[in-house]
């Protein structure tokens, strides 16, 4: 410190006897001195004192000196040491942590760096100054280049993208970077790019194309791949950032031949278990394995998730995670990524589920590596995330490959092959049953997969039989089922056994008449729609049961005498209410957890309360819900409604339209006005917002002045104290009336979009009402039609009849005949 003091009064001079000057004064003759001398050693001494006192009195140096600074940046590059003081200097300043020195001054607030950044940015030619300084070879100017660009980065992530995207040849000269010989300016480029791509997509493709992976290959190699240290955790991240979310750069990473690239990553010595895994090599083999699994994301199209699986099974990447799945001494979380990882290279691809369904474990004795992993599902003892992770591979293993799963359902059905082996179906059954509240959910759910969009194996699975009792006699699966839900008393197994119910008999009438055989089957599911517990798994219940019972009746094909479609639709009717039945059945998609499963196919949750519905369920009920609605509110009209002729009904439909159009126009002319006023409004607010934020950085270097100003001193050198800055009373109570107004203006624009919003749902309702009833009226219109052909048609067979019949008369009188006068009338004709 005593260095530090006497180096400030090297620069400065000595103070006059008897007189301390203050931290604001000592800054600001630091800035004179270092815009104004003449001599660059005088200037390089200034910036160095600067540099010392950033970080203690980061407020005062950056209230005073950022234009200096950014004036040294331009007119000062040809000295190295004088720039790398200000770029340290201004790192200090933008810094987004709080030094140790800072700790004992509460009133700087926490985010000063960012607001020093905004200043900083508001010119982007200051940028502009930043990234000319990559093109300098020197270590230490290179390096602070690096350092200031990464906290302007983390502070102002959005606004730094689209300035260097302006910028010529920005990006180029950050991946020049790379190329770097001295480590550490190469590994802090690593961190700059990260940063620099987070987010970005047009940066991220730029990035690729300068031959990005190459550079991140040759040095995850040169580190030694998994056994590297957190540079290759680096370089995966930076891919990570490059491929996420982004089709393009998956293109060029599959056409660029890098998914080979990636298999030395999961060579697993065979030594490992006796060495063991280092913390290191965890994170860099599960960052690989997010890698693999960003390639094959489900939510990319479905052309590059194939193209991607099968490169990785012809390039032996699937087999090394394979491998890895049945090593020991693996670390469970590694374990739990993998088994997500190869779950879903084998997604949807026959030839790579084939390929697993032929991994055999080296247990003993020897079995399947499916079994085993179903084993682990079904067993309550092993990880939460593990168990998870093995029902989504499974999942997957049967994604859209019916030979899969007419395999599960063949290892349940009678068989005279050796039963002393362990089958998958064995364990669901064993899972579906288990005490374990997880067990039963995972195996319903794993069972209900195997049944999607197949509707042989849902009959065939009708032959399933259970030996319930020694002696007794057996029943089918669908009944044990039937009777589990009506037993238990768990909120996931009955969740789990509606969705099983649900996907079973969707779409196959003989699953439904075997429910309704059940004894009690039907009753249990109206007594729990009519239930009226107020939780929202409660409702939860209920709007699943109203499911189940509209899919009995959508899908029924009346062969139960007993519950034929129009006695469960009355029971329907007289004990629930087609109003509160609809209304329990919208209760699903509301829930919280049904919200959270739609999102993804893979089962995300933290603990075993987190999982109560299924993805593939989601589907199903979105599907399904609208189609059983109107099935069953049409059955509702057309049974209870008297007929009216067809001319009323398109009369009717007409005076709808008619009145619904001039209700849309009006609503249409209320929200032009709307959106308009909003848009004035919204300029207003942009305008005071960009003074509040003027006044807000005048504000701020008057508070630097003022707080430094006072600093206590002691008594025998205190000068007469500081008369306060007259504008500065001015300009808070400014900032304080923008403020009153920005906040008007938020509540008005707020106000307007909520009514922008309600008139919008009412012209999406109208437009849908109009649609309904000009749907209804071209139907009443055929109809008509069709009435007036047939009565047409009809006069015209009673003509020719009436003529057939008097032609008929005269030849018998011809032939003397008597004809007897008993001819109808037109009327009665018509009649």
């Amino acid at each position: 410190m005593n260095f530090l003091k006497s180096g400030i009064k090297t620069v400065l001079g000595a103070p006059e006897p008897g007189q301390q000057p203050s931290v604001a004064e000592t800054v600001e003759r630091l800035v004179e001195r270092a815009s104004n001398s003449t001599l660059l050693e005088d200037r390089r001494d200034a910036c160095r004192a600067l540099k010392a006192l950033s970080r203690k009195y980061r407020l005062e140096v950056g209230a005073q000196g950022l234009d200096t600074l950014r004036q040294i940046l331009e007119l000062d590059r040809a000295d190295n040491e004088t720039i790398n003081y200000a770029l340290d200097t201004l790192n200090n300043i933008v810094s987004p942590s709080q030094f140790e020195e800072e700790e004992d001054k509460p009133h700087i607030p926490m985010n000063i760096g960012d607001q020093f950044t905004e200043m900083f940015i508001k010119d982007p030619h200051n940028i502009q100054l930043v990234l000319d300084l990559l093109d300098e070879y020197d270590f230490r100017v290179r390096l602070s280049t690096v350092q200031l660009l990464i906290s302007l980065l983390t502070n102002r992530t959005k606004d730094i993208q689209e300035i260097i995207l302006d910028k010529p040849m920005g990006v180029s000269k950050m991946m020049d970077l790379l190329g770097d010989t001295r480590e550490v300016i190469r590994n802090e480029a690593l961190l700059l790019l990260i940063k620099l791509t987070k987010g970005n997509a047009n940066i991220q493709k730029i990035v690729a194309f300068e031959n990005a992976f190459d550079r991140l290959f040759e040095i995850v190699s040169s580190e030694g791949y998994s056994d590297g240290g957190i540079i290759v955790e680096d370089c995966l991240l930076l891919m990570l950032n490059l491929l996420k979310n982004n089709s393009s750069n998956i293109n060029f990473f599959k056409e660029g031949s890098y998914i080979q690239k990636m298999l030395p990553m999961f060579n697993i010595p065979e030594d490992t278990e006796e060495v063991g895994w280092s913390p290191q090599k965890v994170s860099n083999v599960h960052c690989m394995l997010q890698l693999v699994r960003t390639l094959v994301s489900p939510s990319n199209s479905a052309q590059i998730i194939s193209n991607c699986q099968k490169i990785m099974k012809n390039s032996g990447l699937l087999e090394a995670m394979c491998n890895i799945l049945m090593a020991s001494g693996v670390p469970a979380d590694i374990l739990t990524e993998t088994i997500n990882s190869v779950g879903e290279v084998v997604r949807g691809e026959t030839a790579n589920q084939e390929f697993i369904g032929n991994v055999i474990a080296p247990s003993y004795p020897p079995r399947p590596a499916i079994i085993v992993l179903l084993m682990s599902m079904v067993n309550e003892k092993q990880p939460f995330p593990l168990r998870c992770a093995v029902l989504y591979c499974f999942q997957c293993y049967l994604y859209h490959n019916e030979i899969s799963q007419a395999n599960l359902v063949q290892t349940l059905l009678p068989s005279s092959t050796d039963v002393s082996s362990l089958t998958s179906g064995q364990i669901l059954c064993g899972g579906l049953f288990s005490s374990d509240v997880l067990s039963n959910w995972c195996a319903a759910v794993a069972l209900s997969h195997a049944l999607i969009d197949n509707t042989q194996q849902k009959e065939q699975l009708l032959r399933v039989l259970l030996a319930t009792n020694v002696g007794g006699n057996p029943v089918s699966l669908l009944h044990q089922c039937t009777l589990l839900l009506q037993q238990t008393t768990k909120l996931q197994s009955k969740v789990a056994l509606l969705m099983l119910l649900s996907q079973w008999m969707s779409n196959c009438p003989a699953a439904v008449s075997a429910f309704l055989q059940v004894p009690g089957g039907v009753g249990y599911l109206v007594n729990q729609t009519c239930s009226n517990e107020h939780d929202d798994n409660e409702y939860l219940l209920q709007g699943l049961s109203a499911f189940l019972l509209a899919i009995c009746i959508h899908f029924n094909d009346d062969s139960v005498q007993n519950y034929s479609k129009d006695s469960l639709k009355q029971l329907l009717v007289k004990r629930i209410g087609m109003e509160v039945f609809t209304a329990k059945l919208s209760e699903v998609s509301k829930h919280e957890l049904y919200n959270k499963a739609a999102k993804h196919p893979q089962l995300r949750g933290t603990s075993p309360a987190d999982v109560l519905i299924d993805y593939e369920f989601c589907r199903l009920f979105k599907s399904l819900e609208s189609v059983l609605s109107e099935s069953l509110s049409d059955r509702h009209e057309n049974g209870t409604e008297p007929e009216r002729s067809g001319s009323e009904d398109l009369e009717q439909y007409k005076a709808l339209i008619r009145q619904q159009d001039a209700r849309l126009h009006e609503l249409v002319h209320q929200l032009d006005a709307l959106a308009q006023q909003a848009r004035g409004l919204q300029s207003a607010l942009n305008d005071s917002l960009a003074a509040n934020s003027l006044l807000k950085d005048e504000n701020t270097l008057l508070k630097a002045q003022v707080s430094a100003n006072s600093i206590p001193m002691p008594q025998s050198t205190l000068p007469s104290p500081p008369q306060p800055d007259p504008k500065l009373g001015e300009y808070e109570e400014r900032i304080q009336q923008l403020n009153g107004e920005v906040t008007k203006l938020n509540g008005e624009v707020v106000r307007l979009n909520g009514e922008v919003t309600r008139l919008n749902g009412e012209v999406e309702r109208l437009n849908g009402e109009v649609k309904t009833a000009k749907d209804a009226e071209k139907n009443a219109t055929e109809e008509l039609e069709k009435l007036q052909k047939d009565q047409d048609d009809l006069l015209y067979l009673l003509a020719n009849y009436d003529s057939k019949t008097n032609e008929y008369k005269m030849r018998l009188l011809q032939l003397g005949e008597t004809v007897e006068d008993d001819e109808p009338t037109e009327e009665e004709n018509l009649t």
